[in-house]
């Protein structure tokens, strides 16, 4: 099942994406939140199906007291990029023996369509991350690698857009990556179901050009590694996102660096997910 958050009319709605990925059925108009519907199940709808074109996609989660938690550096050849860049502050090793983990406040959440601030007074380095996002279902703390499969309700896109100089300048990277709009997400969540996680197509276009190409299998640290690891003794919570790294072709791997400016399209898009694109100004 794929679900998306919608407006339409100046309504808040939840729906389920047919097979095409063209139309959305409304769900019960009480649901606005992607929450319930992980908690207690989808409804059944036979409200009648609505184009997509006739209506505006919202991010998939909506802007929450609980932070996204991110993982940094989680496919070798963009560790190595990153090392290289120069941006990198305090590391010793390219490849890190435990996963960096860090978060992003709900406050940088935006949608599918929305415009990214490029934040010009605070910094000059604005750079992309297209990532496979999941979603947590089942609360949990301690949880087993081998039972992480069963904590994951479902996967998204999400960009992780980070101000480069200022996760330089500051060494920890919440700074850098905690600027309003600097979390784009979307634009649907599919199940866990829908969904094979170790063998997903990560792409991300800037202006058309093709910057980043891999396949999840590359990931250093995997799904289950990286909730055990989180959830070591911290409690996830239903509706928790974590994303999980970046591949190689962010900006700060190119010789100079290509950082983005006003104008510049960014278009994410993995197996299955369906393509997040967002405009920066």
């Amino acid at each position: 099942m794929k679900i998306a958050r919608f407006e339409r009319g100046g309504q808040i709605r939840l729906g389920v994406l047919d097979k095409s990925e063209t139309r959305i059925q409304a769900l019960p108009a009480s649901i606005t939140d992607i929450r319930p519907l992980i908690t207690e199940g989808v409804p059944a709808s036979d409200g009648e199906w609505i184009d997509l074109s006739k209506v505006r996609l919202l991010a998939p989660v909506p802007q929450t007291p609980r932070n996204i938690i991110c993982v940094g550096k989680n496919y070798r050849e963009h560790a190595r990029e990153f090392a290289r860049s120069g941006f990198e502050a305090g590391a010793t090793t390219d490849v890190d023996p435990f996963p960096a983990v860090f978060t992003k406040p709900s406050s940088a959440i935006i949608g599918p369509g929305d415009e990214v601030e490029l934040h010009s007074g605070v910094t000059q380095a604005v750079d992309y991350e297209g990532e496979l996002a999941l979603v947590i279902g089942k609360p949990g703390r301690a949880i087993r690698k081998e039972d992480a499969y069963k904590h994951v309700w479902g996967y998204m896109i999400v960009n992780d857009v980070t101000a480069r100089d200022r996760q330089k300048n500051h060494k920890q990277w919440f700074l850098g990556k905690s600027l309003d709009t600097f979390c784009p997400m979307g634009p649907l969540i599919a199940t866990a179901d829908e969904v094979d996680p170790e063998n997903l197509e990560v792409r991300t276009w800037v202006n058309g050009e093709l910057r980043q190409s891999a396949n999840t299998r590359d990931l250093i640290f995997d799904i289950p590694t990286l909730i055990e690891t989180i959830s070591a003794a911290m409690t996830l919570m239903p509706g928790d996102v974590i994303a999980t790294g970046t591949p190689a072709g962010v900006g700060i791997g190119f010789n100079p660096p290509k950082f983005l400016k006003a104008g510049d399209e960014v278009r994410i898009s993995i197996d299955g997910l369906g393509t997040l694109t967002n405009t920066f100004v």
